[in-house]
């Protein structure tokens, strides 16, 4: 009797930032249980802790790291841990973000910031403390995690949109600059399900995105597509993916 196969990701090293629900968790279930190790990465303990557990008991290898990606040293330090635990960091997936989306008149400044902090400079944190690795050891894959709102602006989320299209334009600058051996991917979810749209402070705008609501797709299927990005062959790099429900019209 042939032995079975081993799972599609065994051996990979996987990064995972904004783990603690939603798109983040779904990433970690899927290469958990494809055989990735994946390093759990959030501020929410008591999630991570809860997702872990998840995943070891059906067999999977995960740990956690409590961090906030807008803290410059805490990702070096995320990145480095995740190095000494696994041996190396064969992806990383920059997917935790903010969607507090408010008018420009609105004047909420502090949401703005927050947004800038951690949907582009957290991006640009993970990719400084985990490039130099990459580049050290011949091999590695960034996956961005941008937004639809990374192709076309909408009222009320002006903001928002210039930090997707920011990461949208990082991916492929790191495309271009990270070498024949680094891959890079964006993925662009529209409408999904999870928790993004309870930080909106404006009840118009709020109104508006649960209306978008009733025609999400689960966050599963942005984890298949980040499967699909890592399945491919090292000399194929899948770069983007723009993947919404079939009913979204924007």
């Amino acid at each position: 009797m042939s032995a079975s196969p081993a799972p599609i990701f065994a051996g990979r090293r996987v990064l995972i930032t904004g783990a603690s629900s939603g798109i983040g968790a779904a990433i970690g279930r899927r290469l958990a249980a494809d055989g990735a190790a994946v390093m759990l990465a959030a501020r929410r303990t008591d999630r991570l802790e809860a997702l872990a557990a998840e995943i070891t008991a059906a067999g999977g290898t995960a740990a956690i790291a409590t961090v906030d990606i807008a803290d410059r040293a805490a990702v070096q330090r995320l990145a480095d841990e995740t190095e000494a635990r696994f041996g190396a960091i064969d992806v990383l997936v920059n997917n935790a973000g903010l969607m507090p989306l408010s008018p420009l008149a609105a004047g909420k400044v502090e949401e703005w910031e927050r947004m800038v902090d951690v949907n582009l400079k957290g991006v640009l944190y993970g990719i400084a403390a985990v490039l130099p690795k990459m580049q050290a050891q011949g091999r590695g894959h960034v996956i961005n995690v941008a937004s639809v709102a990374a192709h076309k602006v909408f009222p009320g989320a002006a903001v928002y949109c210039a930090t997707k299209f920011a990461v949208r334009a990082l991916s492929e600058g790191l495309r271009m600059e990270a070498g024949p051996k680094i891959r890079t991917t964006v993925i662009s979810p529209g409408t999904v399900a999870t928790e993004l749209a309870d930080t909106i402070t404006v009840p118009e705008v709020a109104a508006m995105i649960r209306r978008y609501q009733e025609i999400a797709i689960g966050p599963e299927a942005i984890a298949d597509a980040v499967a699909y990005a890592m399945a491919q062959p090292a000399t194929v790099d899948v770069n983007e993916i723009v993947i919404r429900p079939t009913a979204q019209d924007l």
